[in-house]
């Protein structure tokens, strides 16, 4: 019986897991996707070329690999069906859990309109309805993947969904749908998707019952996880190691090796804590540099500098067995980069990552910079600089870089 190793964000999201699913899922027979919705955002560059995923796994650029995606994730049938189109025919290579829960347009309505109601006090969601259908889910008032494969059935409960919450709705300005519109919504998704909507749980324990090699990939970073992120302003599932467990149908002892996606720096899109943000030059420079503008939303994304403490604990949570560190190439040229050892919290020198991040200052270890990393295929061509930065990330968190990333090109990668 083999094991399912874990691709995780260790950070806010965006770390480049992407790059490194695509860079690795050559090896396996299957990849996962976990948990999230078309909120999350994978850029992979192949031969100069930008391709974005938001709900297919990245497994799907390699022709041989069964690319599922299980009852963790939300899906939306309208987005996942455009996002097909650049791949081709993907029948026999694709698989959706009838047990994934459906992210449908009120969705997104009910989302960017209580968002709208918060005001100065909203969360920043991508406003793609990703928290209302988890939200539809927990209160067990959701609707399953499953559920498409008997169109007029579906249209009938969710017409009555809408009829039983009418005065929230009004209140929100979110109005029901013509049945007819969405009987005809729901029959084009069942047409194009049906094909291949099917048990995943069994096929996933086929494949580990077979010696598959299998990989599970995380969606957004473990700082946004529902219980252990910087609550409330994280997503809504769980995006630690132990979700994709759930999000997939597997028990933790199927569980191989997890590696953590980092980048050499921090972004956070949305409001919330972000105690190394860099406000000034060197935030707006590794922000043009690194183009950090979201894949799904194209808004820019908060920076600064790399934070060792969340790092740290995320690592923990996690069970990473190594890092992949990803963008070093965008801290090329910077004279002093910082990495954040400790935080300063009521006067007090903490080592740990708080539950409350109110007031929290970081603690800087400021290092030598380095001239160019950019396109560096070895790790002894690395420059001495470059080389302490890592130890001392090492150092710092007790987990070994493993992977290093010098460019966005797939090529451009250490594996030490």
């Amino acid at each position: 019986m083999s094991k399912a190793d874990v691709i995780v964000g260790v950070q806010w999201g965006d770390e480049g897991k992407g790059k490194i699913v695509d860079l690795l899922s050559g090896g396996y027979d299957m990849v996962c996707r976990c948990q999230g919705g078309h909120n999350a955002g994978h850029t992979i560059v192949v031969e100069g070329k930008k391709i974005a995923l938001h709900q297919v796994p990245s497994g799907i650029l390699h022709k041989n690999i069964i690319n599922i995606i299980g009852n963790g994730v939300v899906l939306c049938p309208a987005e996942i069906i455009e996002e097909l189109k650049q791949f081709g025919d993907v029948s026999g290579r694709l698989f959706i859990s009838d047990k994934a829960h459906l992210n449908l347009p009120y969705h997104a309505q009910i989302d960017q309109a209580k968002e709208k109601a918060k005001g100065a006090h909203a969360i920043g969601t991508t406003g793609k309805g990703i928290g209302p259908a988890y939200s539809d889910k927990i209160s067990r008032s959701g609707h399953r993947v499953g559920e498409l494969k008997n169109p007029e059935k579906l249209c009938d409960a969710i017409m009555a969904d809408f009829e039983a919450n009418k005065a929230f709705l009004d209140v929100l300005g979110v109005k029901a749908p013509a049945r007819e519109e969405l009987l005809g919504e729901l029959k084009s998704y069942e047409a194009a998707l049906g094909k291949f909507i099917v048990d995943t749980t069994h096929m996933v324990w086929e494949a580990i019952d077979a010696d598959k090699k299998i990989l599970l990939e995380g969606a957004q970073g473990t700082l946004l996880d529902i219980d252990h992120g910087t609550y409330p302003f994280v997503t809504s599932s769980n995006t630690v190691t132990a979700g994709s467990c759930s999000g997939i149908g597997l028990s933790p002892k199927n569980v191989g090796e997890v590696i953590g996606i980092i980048k050499a720096y921090t972004t956070r899109v949305g409001n919330g804590a972000f105690p190394t943000e860099d406000m000034g030059e060197d935030g707006e420079k590794i922000r043009d540099i690194g183009r950090e503008y979201g894949a799904t939303t194209g808004r820019p994304r908060r920076t600064g500098w790399f934070d060792a403490v969340g790092v740290r604990y995320a690592a923990r949570l996690d069970g990473v067995d190594k890092f992949a560190l990803m963008k070093l190439d965008v801290l090329d040229g910077f004279k002093k980069v910082k990495i954040c050892k400790a935080y300063e919290k009521n006067g007090k020198i903490i080592e740990y990552f708080p539950s409350d991040l109110e007031g929290v200052k970081p603690v800087y270890e400021e290092l030598e910079g380095w001239d160019k990393v950019e396109g560096a295929r070895k790790f002894e061509d690395l420059p001495a600089n470059a080389k302490a930065f890592i130890k001392r990330i090492e150092e710092i968190t007790g987990v070994k870089v493993g992977i290093v990333s010098t460019s966005p090109e797939r090529e451009d990668t250490i594996v030490r």
